[in-house]
């Protein structure tokens, strides 16, 4: 691994993370009082496991985003796989405030359903700049598709 790899897949790290970090804070209202009054789905995994798979998937995007980010931010498919990505965390930090912090389970759900799409975006232009990035991203895919089940289902049921 190259010192610039290094330093920028620390950096696309620490602010995934502090996009994750947001989401926790933005969350910690709606989960005290509200989540867990609400009916769930019966594969609605351990509230202990969230934290963990997500701080994963935030280490994973931010590696993906540092493969990218090394490649040369003057190269217009890299600025375009990291604009990408930017919307991506914005809607990644937004779902935790519309779930939790405003208990809006619809709006989130919708929410949600357009983070999958630009992933998908993301996960193709980053594939343009680099194969191995792009297969970073391929598990915060998989998760958030099971998001959206759960969100749906916790509207559903409520």
């Amino acid at each position: 691994m190259t010192k610039k790899l290094f330093l920028r897949s620390s950096v696309a790290i620490g602010i995934c993370l502090l996009f994750g970090f947001m989401g926790v804070i933005a969350s910690q209202t709606g989960y005290e009082g509200w989540y867990p009054e609400l009916n769930k789905p019966w594969f609605n995994p351990p509230d202990a496991m969230f934290g963990p798979i997500l701080f994963l998937m935030y280490v994973l995007m931010g590696v993906a985003a540092g493969i990218v980010w090394s490649k040369g931010f003057y190269h217009k498919w890299v600025k375009t796989a990291l604009y990408h990505f930017g919307f991506q965390l914005l809607l990644t930090g937004s779902w935790s405030l519309l779930f939790f912090g405003l208990q809006k389970p619809l709006l989130a759900l919708l929410n949600i359903i357009a983070l999958f799409i630009l992933i998908l975006f993301t996960i193709k232009w980053f594939k343009v700049v680099n194969n191995i990035a792009a297969y970073f991203l391929i598990p915060y895919a998989i998760w958030v598709l099971f998001a959206i089940a759960l969100n749906f289902e916790i509207w559903r049921l409520n």
